[in-house]
């Protein structure tokens, strides 16, 4: 446990060094989804494989950039490109950038993602505001020996994504003319596609979404308190009596396509939050 108190804090400290200073949100973009970066000023940013304790991005559409700047006056530290269970990473390493960004100082964060739409009334190419999530991923990121020296061990988990930021961005699609839905996302583990059965598999259980990350790092912003605001760009149709191959360049496109109303959605509420003062 030591060990990896000390890696949190060997990482932070060499962020910090880079001029990281007391970022005020963070955001963890998804596939196809990083041309926020253009809407930032840059201070600084550092590619993930310079970064002392922090895996490399192995996508080879995840870019694998820390960076860090201002956004609407506001500091923000971006993961531009997350990594992946499927990657063959542990939930210790998919989480890690999390809790540096915390110690970093974030007080939000906002999470985008690819998903397959698997509700009817839910279309390729619209987006879907994170409600409540379904963790099919076999493992938790806080069942570790010593986790209760990071938080509480039993995190409670009744109201995951912020309710405040969720109404805000429906606000905001609401006054620009863009459909915001509302739904369950349900992470699995990948990276192969689901079958015909899994979908009606995951349509039975309450699923409106699914897709292959974010729900760990849900999970670790619960434990360390920190508010999260996560959407999905709905980039394929999983109808099980229609269902077609699905090629991943095409998910990417899509998300491109989509990826000026989540740049909205992202921007906007960032300029509406109100951030605590520092404790």
């Amino acid at each position: 446990m030591q060990m990896m108190i000390k890696e949190l804090q060997d990482t932070t400290e060499f962020l910090q060094a880079r001029g990281f200073e007391n970022p005020e949100i963070g955001i963890i973009l998804g596939t196809g989804l990083g041309k926020l970066i253009d809407e930032i000023e840059v201070i600084s940013e550092v590619s993930y494989n310079h970064i002392p304790g922090f895996p490399t991005a192995t996508v080879e559409f995840h870019r694998g950039k820390l960076i860090f700047g201002k956004l609407d006056d506001k500091k923000v530290v971006v993961m531009q490109g997350r990594f992946h269970i499927y990657e063959g990473y542990s939930l210790w390493d998919v989480t890690f950038p999390v809790r540096v960004m915390k110690r970093l100082g974030i007080k939000k964060l906002l999470i985008s993602n690819a998903a397959g739409s698997l509700n009817p009334k839910f279309k390729k190419g619209e987006i879907m505001l994170i409600d409540d999530h379904i963790n099919l991923q076999g493992g938790s990121p806080l069942a570790f020996r010593g986790v209760e020296q990071l938080g509480t061990r039993f995190t409670d988990m009744s109201a995951p994504y912020d309710q405040q930021s969720g109404r805000i961005m429906q606000e905001i699609a609401k006054e620009n003319g863009f459909p915001l839905h509302k739904g369950v996302y349900v992470a699995v583990v990948g990276p192969q596609l689901e079958t015909r059965a899994e979908y009606r598999f995951l349509r039975t259980i309450g699923a409106d979404a699914v897709g292959m990350s974010t729900v760990p790092e849900v999970i670790v912003a619960n434990h360390l308190k920190i508010p999260i605001a996560a959407v999905s760009v709905l980039t394929d149709e999983g109808n099980p009596d229609d269902l077609k191959p699905v090629d991943i360049q095409d998910i990417i496109e899509t998300a491109g396509k989509a990826e000026p109303q989540m740049i909205t959605l992202f921007r906007e509420l960032i300029k509406r939050i109100e951030l605590k003062p520092a404790e």
